[in-house]
């Protein structure tokens, strides 16, 4: 087998084959086997003509026609021999088939770029503190007993402790009823902090069959204009419920800490950590993100469009088949595939930068690395070493990993400052808007 490799463009390669006609017969064979089972001939059974009357009719049809599946195997062979890297799928541009004498074809495909880099290093990088309290706690375990609550029928909304039935009949400027804007039935949890505050008040001290008026204001901009609409509402209180929280027992404790705790000082340390994970999750996050957008934002550059649509139509397909599993209803896969396609042009733009990162700084994970991985996993599933390292090595394992520690080389030659959370998003909110 011949190959020529040429590069038209800086993400582009061009491949020649040539094989002659003896190279390919085990593939010709083939063919002549596969089509010979499908053919009838007139005299014989189906799949029963002598091979050289099948070769004497439809010889060079079959032939023809098995020239563009070998050109597609032999194709991935010479990317082989060749340590190619294709990452987009390959386009056929040319082929020359010459039954008895040679096979040759042409293929062009994208390759990853060679880049220049740049500011990758001492990039800085706000880390947000995200603090809690005991209230906090407290406000967890509520949830959590939320379930568990009983609820006792009463005439009055005493406190905020209460669950509410109503009408509500939205109304106009006048105070006059809106024809078609009325819903029953509508149950409110006083107790819940998204609750509009006008609703809390209004409803306090009011009996079963009594109304009570709230103010519902939208608040959305208009490019720098903010805009404020007011939904006027009428509420006819039909049933009020008090809630009562169940006694903290050592079963209830068990049951909604999943049995990691079995008194109230354990549930609030399981609860705090719980926090803490979840908050230093977040963090992470937030500072990777933001790191990893501004990489890419120094070494912008035009990723290859084929890349970017495979890359893109992997995201489709695994959001496709997630819809699928969990039974999700009105899968739009329009608004899918557009909302996916900002996230695929800056996947091909990190995955071409981290690449070049990590050949610059000379970042690889070891066979040794790998081996200690497939230990521990082992341990783990039961699964044995050599299955597993044979698993790494076959998917994009190490790429992961390589990834890992390419984000980890940034992190750590970054310059990172701690700043309040809270305080931070209070900022925003003076400067920024929805649009």
């Amino acid at each position: 087998m011949e190959v020529k490799v040429t590069q038209p463009s800086g993400d582009q390669q061009e491949v020649e084959v040539t094989l002659t006609y003896e190279e390919i017969q085990p593939e010709i064979q083939q063919a002549y086997k596969e089509e010979a089972k499908k053919l009838t001939i007139d005299g014989f059974r189906k799949g029963k003509a002598p091979m050289g009357m099948i070769k004497k009719l439809y010889g060079e049809s079959i032939e023809y026609k098995a020239s563009e599946d070998i050109s597609s195997k032999k194709f991935w062979d010479a990317v082989d021999q060749e340590g190619l890297k294709p990452i987009s799928t390959p386009q056929l541009l040319d082929i020359d088939f010459v039954p008895g004498e040679k096979l040759s074809f042409k293929v062009r495909f994208e390759v990853k770029p060679k880049i220049e880099l740049k500011d990758y290093t001492g990039i800085e990088v706000e880390k947000p503190i995200f603090k809690f309290e005991a209230a906090d706690v407290d406000k967890e375990i509520d949830t959590m007993l939320k379930p568990h609550f009983t609820y006792e029928e009463v005439d009055t909304v005493a406190d905020n402790q209460h669950k509410i039935t109503v009408d509500l009949q939205r109304m106009d400027d006048q105070g006059m009823p809106m024809v078609g804007s009325r819903s029953e039935n509508i149950q409110i949890d006083l107790s819940d902090e998204k609750v509009n505050p006008q609703i809390k008040e209004n409803a306090l001290s009011k009996k079963v069959g009594e109304e009570f008026d709230f103010v519902f204001t939208d608040e959305h901009y208009h490019g720098e204009e903010l805009h404020k609409e007011e939904f006027r509402y009428r509420a006819d209180l039909i049933k009020v419920e008090k809630l009562t929280k169940p006694e903290l027992t050592e079963e209830l404790i068990k049951k909604v800490s999943r049995n990691k705790a079995s008194n109230i000082d354990e549930l609030k340390v399981q609860i705090t950590k719980n926090f803490e994970d979840y908050y230093t999750k977040q963090t992470e996050e937030i500072v990777t993100n933001s790191l990893l957008d501004k990489v890419v934002k120094n070494n912008d550059f035009t990723a290859p469009q084929g890349y970017v649509k495979t890359l893109h139509q992997r995201m489709v397909d695994a959001e496709r088949e997630n819809a699928k599993r969990y039974k999700a209803p009105n899968f739009d896969e329009a608004a899918v595939s557009e909302y996916f396609k900002p996230r695929a042009e800056w996947n091909a733009k990190w995955q071409i930068i981290m690449e070049a990162i990590a050949e610059k700084e000379n970042i690889k994970v070891e066979d040794s690395e790998l081996e200690e991985l497939a230990n521990k996993e082992a341990e783990q599933t039961g699964i044995t070493v050599a299955k597993l390292m044979k698993y790494y090595k076959d998917t994009n394992r190490t790429d992961i990993l390589v990834e890992e520690k390419v984000i980890k080389f940034l992190k750590d030659n970054a310059k990172i400052t701690e700043i309040d959370a809270a305080e931070k998003m209070k900022e925003n909110k003076g400067h920024t808007h929805e649009h």
